[in-house]
């Protein structure tokens, strides 16, 4: 069986009086659809965005070549002490328990 797809216009005015005559549930509902499609609708954005694909590029090549930091060195940078404060922590951390 196949399926046939119908598109209605709806005036947008006639599409919120029918949301507000929604009860909490399903306005809920629809909020969290749209919260999904639009967080999907800016992610398909951004990565169309020649600056963010130039830079994911960048940091690809980057680290390709073995420019790139851990996270362990950039906490300890952030936090202006030796990059191997932060594993000797977690070490002692775990000895602990």
């Amino acid at each position: 069986m196949t399926q046939k797809t119908v598109q209605v216009a709806i005036p947008f005015e006639s599409l919120i009086d029918v949301i507000s005559s929604l009860n909490l549930e399903d306005k809920r509902k629809l909020w969290q659809m749209l919260d999904e499609e639009i967080s999907q609708a800016e992610e398909d954005l951004l990565e169309e965005d020649p600056t963010v694909v130039a830079e994911i590029e960048a940091a690809r090549i980057a680290y390709k070549n073995g420019d790139y930091q851990s996270i362990d060195e950039y906490i300890a940078s952030r936090l202006g002490k030796n990059p191997n404060f932060v594993f000797e922590t977690q070490m002692k951390a775990d000895e602990r328990r």
